[in-house]
């Protein structure tokens, strides 16, 4: 089967840890043989996060002040090649023999897209809500809550098409397996003369994700994070996993902004465009999760 997966931040690092490249090295090594449990039987497009990483590297250019700050889209690109030789180099000690490339990709996103004037999409690392909100009043920072701590947040609008759809469909009908759409894409507007234009903006990675599944024609979309799946009543003495549902009933249920609703509405989309299910559950259960064993399942 055709399958695209998409993994969180967390397979590189997990919450609270130091933003290294040795831990995400440590944390995706681990990673790898999950993932590969999928890809030693099935054609496997891979689509990861950089919420950390994009958030580093825009401090970590701030920090220099004999330039100007490298705006998102140029960051987002950087950390795509960052993180894609970090996965690459994994998967092959898993999967001798394999190819595995990444590919740079852009993401077009409507200019118009009203998110633009309301950040939400988490990036960088995670503070306590005083150094947050200090950073935010010394840097013009837009924050909010994420998870027990905050972090600062970014325009995240809508994808709406892969730009470089056919370049991967071509290398995944080679049996590669690619590396794409890196922290949803780097996120791109049409421009002039059938051209694009870079916006200040990161893209949620789980709903790209389903724009190329797709696209793609994926027999499946799997979302992988540090969590068993989705689950009703989150946080309270009731909380439940919910281990099937239907995209219409998940559709009306209420999830975190920030984290599990995007990759409900993902999984959702995929479903009703596709007719195919999709899944949500943790990155060390990969194969459980797509095999129904683990997780949830929404169907069309």
């Amino acid at each position: 089967m055709k399958v695209v997966v998409a993994i969180g931040g967390n397979a590189l690092l997990k919450r609270g840890e130091t933003l290294s490249a040795e831990n995400q090295r440590i944390n995706m090594r681990e990673a790898a043989g999950a993932i590969a449990a999928i890809a030693s039987a099935h054609d496997l497009v891979l689509v990861h996060g950089n919420g950390p990483q994009v958030g580093l590297l825009a401090l970590e250019a701030d920090a220099y002040k004999g330039a100007p700050p490298y705006p998102f889209d140029v960051l987002g690109a950087e950390s795509q090649g960052m993180i894609g030789y970090v996965i690459e180099q994994e998967m092959r000690r898993v999967l001798p023999g394999r190819e595995i490339a990444t590919l740079l990709t852009q993401t077009r996103v409507d200019a118009k897209d009203p998110a633009f004037a309301t950040p939400s999409k988490p990036v960088g690392p995670v503070y306590d809500e005083a150094t947050a909100r200090s950073l935010a009043a010394e840097r013009g920072w837009a924050v909010a809550a994420d998870g027990h701590g905050f972090r600062r947040v970014v325009a995240s609008p809508a994808p709406i098409e892969i730009v470089e759809i056919a370049s991967i469909r071509r290398l995944q009908k080679a049996g590669v397996i690619v590396i794409c759409a890196g922290g949803g894409g780097v996120p791109v507007v049409s421009g002039d003369e059938g051209g694009f234009d870079g916006v200040e903006a990161v893209i949620d990675k789980d709903l790209a994700a389903a724009v190329l599944a797709v696209a793609m024609s994926a027999d499946r979309l799997i979302i992988l994070t540090d969590v068993d799946g989705v689950y009703a009543d989150w946080d309270t003495p009731q909380q439940r996993l919910l281990r099937a549902e239907k995209a219409a009933v998940l559709a009306q249920g209420k999830f975190a902004g920030g984290s599990m609703g995007p990759k409900v509405a993902a999984c959702c989309n995929f479903a009703w465009a596709t007719g195919r299910p999709a899944y949500i559950g943790n990155l060390a259960d990969a194969a459980r999760v797509m095999s129904g064993e683990a997780g949830t399942r929404i169907d069309p």
